[in-house]
């Protein structure tokens, strides 16, 4: 069985720093690419940072360019979503996402999110 396990989310000040973390399992998590989606309240689900699973490319939404670091340990079955210099406007339910392919078919996973909240 397929999971992908937030956790990491919270209630932080502006200007504060929090590590978001994605454990997979049931799949061949070092062949796939890992992303962070975000939803704010109104709104679509919007892609945050990626990174590839090999060579590790990351990309990164042009707003949070700078203060979010994305990053992977394999070993661990784990990604992971470095914010810093949080917003307000940063305010939404984290999604971790798998995509790969295995046996020339495509997967695509979801976490079940997790919140982050940036206020005073």
């Amino acid at each position: 069985q397929v999971q992908l396990v937030e956790s990491g989310g919270g209630l932080v000040q502006p200007g504060g720093s929090l590590i978001l973390s994605c454990v997979g399992s049931g799949f061949t998590f070092s062949r796939y690419a890992m992303s962070w989606f975000r939803q704010r309240p109104g709104e679509g689900r919007e892609s945050v940072a990626a990174i590839s699973s090999i060579g590790g490319m990351r990309n990164y939404k042009d707003s949070v360019k700078g203060r979010f670091t994305i990053y992977r340990d394999d070993a661990k079955n784990t990604v992971y979503l470095q914010m810093n210099s949080l917003r307000s406007e940063d305010t939404a339910v984290y999604y971790c996402n798998a995509n790969g392919v295995d046996n020339g078919r495509e997967y695509n996973y979801w976490g079940q999110g997790t919140q982050v909240t940036v206020s005073s």
